[in-house]
């Protein structure tokens, strides 16, 4: 009984090593090969085979130290390489980074004829990158990317078909400045902007004064326009009013009556014809010392005559009218 329980401890102990070392052994002879995927199989660095066709492939070879296999992927990858330092035409430090998009199509050219083909594309790139953008202006670069796009993967196509590898997309996904000049680009912006404002008031007022003036010709012209056409209403109103003579002289009395100053006129009441003449009740308000000075020298002579004309005749009244 104990014999047979060893037996099977002993079996399933063998059974559990014996199962890793028949996979260890198999996978020693096999190669296997994924979708998109080729492997190389080299002795002594010389390529021998290709294995194109995914799946198992049995090699009695493959397990000699004197062979190697080299797995090469064909699906699309990318890189993308960061902080690439460029000066553009005015000697501006230009900060850019590169998103490459590509595959391989010679897996025999990307193992052999490259020794360290990501090193070699940012070589290539910064190369092409350098050499283009290095002819144009900041302000260029910001409004042409996606002509430089096509510019540097025209200029690096050669070179990676040499490689084997072809290169599907390049764009710039980033560009920036150094920040001191980043400043400097800024405040330069800032001082345009104050400028385009300043012309932009400055145009505005213009117009605003232009428009203003304008305006007040055209609105002298109706005022001048509107005077001469009252006027001639008022000519065509007296036409009409001659035509009635007793309205015509009621309107003239009244406009004579109209042009008579109430604070310079006097009205006199209780003389007779006979008591005053016009010329005595002509000037019988007293007049302020500025007024008879702004009289001419022979007015005032004639208005002081007039004044004691006028109180002899009053004393004389008086000294009547107490006999009588």
């Amino acid at each position: 009984m104990k014999h047979e329980i060893l037996q099977i401890i002993l079996g399933i102990v063998l059974g559990t090593i014996a199962i890793p070392l028949i996979f260890l052994f198999c996978k020693a002879f096999i190669i296997q090969v994924d979708n998109e995927t080729n492997i190389l199989m080299c002795r002594f660095g010389k390529l021998i085979k290709i294995y194109t066709k995914p799946g198992l492939h049995f090699c009695l070879e493959k397990i000699l130290p004197t062979c190697q296999t080299i797995s090469v992927s064909l699906k699309k990858d990318f890189r993308t390489f960061e902080e690439i330092h460029i000066n553009d035409l005015s000697g501006t430090t230009i900060i850019i980074d590169l998103w490459v998009e590509f595959n391989i199509t010679s897996p025999v050219k990307a193992a052999f004829q490259v020794e360290n083909l990501e090193k070699s594309l940012q070589s290539t790139l910064t190369s092409a990158a350098t050499s283009i953008l290095g002819t144009l202006e900041f302000k260029q670069i910001l409004s042409n990317r996606n002509a430089l796009n096509q510019k540097i993967k025209d200029e690096i196509k050669n070179e990676t078909l040499r490689w084997g590898i072809t290169v599907d997309k390049i764009f710039i996904s980033k560009l920036s400045l150094l920040p001191e000049v980043s400043q400097q680009l800024f405040d330069t912006v800032a001082a345009r902007l104050e400028k385009a404002k300043a012309d932009i008031e400055e145009v505005g007022r213009l117009d605003a004064q232009l428009l203003e003036a304008e305006t007040a010709s055209k609105v002298a012209a109706l005022v001048a326009e509107a005077k001469g056409q009252y006027s001639l209403s008022i000519g065509k109103a007296y036409q009409k009013l001659a035509q009635n003579p007793e309205l015509f002289e009621a309107y003239t009395r009244l406009y004579e009556y109209s042009l008579i100053k109430p604070h310079r006129t006097i009205a006199f009441q209780g003389f007779a014809n006979e008591e005053m003449i016009a010329m005595q009740g002509s000037l019988p308000q007293i007049l302020s010392y500025d007024e008879t000075h702004s009289i001419p020298p022979h007015t005032q002579n004639h208005f002081m005559q007039n004044i004691s004309q006028k109180n002899s005749f009053s004393h004389k009244k008086n000294e009547i009218s107490p006999e009588s």
